[in-house]
């Protein structure tokens, strides 16, 4: 697979909550298999940008399966950890508003509030169980993924509109979108 095959707003699977699956079968090798290729082409398309994860669903594949990547720091380091049916067991910590971005949502991001710690559940790719803490910014982004797989994404979290929406300039620094003029009437985020 390729960044070609990464589903946007408004595909309604991205609305539509994934299946569990069954995991250490050809399948879903084959399908993390595409997920990391898709994930890294998106990157090497991107120069100020990591794909951070990705989620089958936005793939267009209705399946509980996500990839975090296991080095958020290292652009180099291209490996990911995989989570089969993960569930948040617990949210702990603070509720904090951050800066987020999508493969699914082009070119827009937000400021969304999510908790500062999270206990988690999930299957590996040899179907073991794994349990583990994530805290900041790995807690962040297992939660956006997670919601990938119940039919929900980041903007859905986005109450307060005024000054909650951002792109990207071409030095890679976070600008301001007016919501009125960019965002309210693009149906394509909100469908």
């Amino acid at each position: 697979m390729t960044k070609d095959d990464i589903i946007t707003l408004p595909n309604e699977h991205l609305r539509t909550k994934s299946a569990r699956v069954q995991p250490a079968d050809d399948t879903t090798t084959k399908l993390i298999t595409d997920m990391t290729a898709a994930a890294l082409d998106w990157e090497d398309s991107r120069p100020h940008e990591i794909s951070a994860a990705l989620a089958a669903v936005q793939v267009n594949e209705l399946k509980r399966v996500v990839i975090i990547r296991s080095n958020f720091e290292d652009k180099s380091d291209r490996e990911f950890t995989i989570l089969i049916n993960p569930e948040i067991v617990k949210y702990e910590g603070d509720i904090v508003a951050d800066y987020e971005g999508c493969l699914s949502i082009k070119s827009v991001y937000g400021k969304v509030p999510r908790h500062t710690k999270i206990r988690v559940k999930a299957l590996d790719e040899n179907g073991n169980e794994i349990r583990f803490r994530a805290e900041d910014f790995l807690a962040r982004v297992v939660q956006h993924e997670i919601d990938h797989t119940n039919g929900i994404v980041f903007i859905d979290h986005i109450k307060d509109k005024t000054d909650a929406f951002y792109r990207l300039d071409d030095n890679g620094e976070l600008q301001p979108l007016d919501y009125d003029t960019h965002i309210k009437d693009n149906h394509d985020l909100w469908s």
